[in-house]
């Protein structure tokens, strides 16, 4: 059977901050949004591991993206937030500084990376949309994480 490549004219990208820059991750990656409440920080961990958390009675791993991706940040508390994404089966929450809106975007306005950034953080960077007021770094949850990675959270 031949497999069949699908092409979407649009998606629904949840846009957030990490210092003033805008990224976006697609809608139905996102399994929920929530204020980052207390993390516990476990010892020896990875420098982009911010702990773990509580999410009804289940053990949630929170990476700071802004670590991760080696942005400073003046991250207030009363605005920081987790998106839980789940990530080849493991569900993580990702530490960011606020979550703006949520943007309908046609697949002809994203753009790929230039190539500039096609290196080891290009590959989770599925292209940048063209917005009105700027640009949303638009990313692959997916490939964030090596699977070396995602076996330590």
């Amino acid at each position: 059977m031949e497999k069949k490549e699908i092409h979407f004219s649009s998606l629904q990208i949840v846009c957030f901050k990490i210092a003033n820059e805008e990224y976006g991750i697609d809608i139905l990656q996102v399994q929920e949004i929530l204020k980052l409440p207390k993390v516990t920080k476990l010892p020896k961990s990875r420098p982009y591991i911010m702990g773990v958390m509580d999410l009804r009675g289940k053990v949630l791993p929170i990476v700071d993206l802004s670590k991760r991706f080696g942005i400073e940040t003046n991250r207030g508390i009363e605005s920081s937030r987790a998106i839980v994404v789940n990530i080849s089966g493991k569900r993580v929450g990702l530490g960011i500084d606020s979550v703006s809106h949520v943007i309908k975007v046609n697949s002809n306005d994203i753009e790929p990376p230039p190539p500039v950034v096609r290196g080891i953080s290009g590959k989770y960077i599925v292209g940048i949309a063209k917005m009105e007021d700027g640009f949303v770094v638009v990313l692959d949850i997916n490939q964030m994480f090596s699977t070396e990675e995602l076996g330590s959270l």
